[in-house]
């Protein structure tokens, strides 16, 4: 009965309060422990745009537009590594038009990035993790492109997985790794998990201390498989395009009170 009435009180009545306990939970936020790296699994883009009655690519457009704001948080709450699932190579089964539509969306992104003055300001590194092979050669072009200008540098990083599959990797590190070992480059007894570590996709990326999943499901989906063993993993209802702030800090929040004991 009391969600019926509070339903029907305009929402703009109760943005003092929301404002009000987002900046409490800022404050709180900065005066914890900030993770050094946040990855998130952005789902849920397909079928925010189906409940608006509204093509795929409406979703995935808003969702482009979401990781601009996410990663303005990062800067602000000095997170300095921010990984996002974009592009699995799962994905490429869905329809052509649904492939074809997120392609030109990356490309225009990565050219976006390029001359983002934001990016030059921050000093924003892109690095694209996956088999780019795999991508139409004007979005691998418009990617490597991204990667190039912002190569130098180091404040913080964007690493966006596309065409990426957390299995490939691995299998792509082992086949690197027994190349070398055949070419006499490496002995198998050099081989250890920090060994491996320099052959995955972004040599030596630091591990993820939070893992968001959004859109209500509840699993990994072949993400950052070799690196998650101890990362803190949240999933939140809400799909991707409307992930907020406030969201976001509450999520913080609950890593800065849980205890990583890393198996000791």
């Amino acid at each position: 009965m009391l969600y019926r009435i509070v339903s029907h009180i305009p929402h703009v009545l109760f943005k003092p309060i929301y404002d009000l306990y987002e900046r409490y939970l800022l404050e709180r936020v900065r005066e914890g422990q900030i993770p050094n790296h946040v990855a998130i699994i952005m789902d849920g883009n397909r079928r925010w745009a189906k409940k608006l009655e509204k093509p795929p690519w409406y979703g995935h457009l808003f969702g482009s537009q979401k990781l601009e704001e996410i990663l303005e948080w990062c800067r602000e709450l000095g997170i300095r590594t921010l990984t996002v699932y974009a592009f699995s190579t799962e994905n490429f089964n869905r329809k052509p038009e649904e492939v074809n539509a997120l392609m030109n969306l990356f490309e225009q992104k990565f050219k976006e990035l390029v001359d983002d003055e934001r990016v030059h300001r921050y000093r924003i590194r892109v690095n694209v993790l996956g088999r780019k092979e795999l991508l139409p050669e004007n979005v691998r072009k418009a990617a490597e492109e991204a990667e190039r200008v912002t190569r130098k540098y180091s404040s913080y990083t964007l690493n966006l997985a596309l065409a990426y599959g957390g299995r490939s990797e691995i299998t792509d590190a082992v086949r690197d790794i027994v190349q070398d070992v055949l070419s006499g480059k490496l002995k198998p007894e050099d081989i250890d998990e920090e060994l491996i570590k320099r052959y995955l996709y972004y040599p030596n990326m630091p591990d993820p201390d939070i893992v968001i999943r959004t859109g209500g499901e509840e699993r990994i989906s072949n993400f950052l498989l070799y690196q998650i063993a101890y990362s803190e993993l949240f999933f939140v209802d809400v799909y991707f395009p409307e992930f907020r702030r406030i969201d976001f800090l509450r999520i913080i929040r609950e890593y800065q009170r849980r205890q990583r004991r890393f198996g000791r």
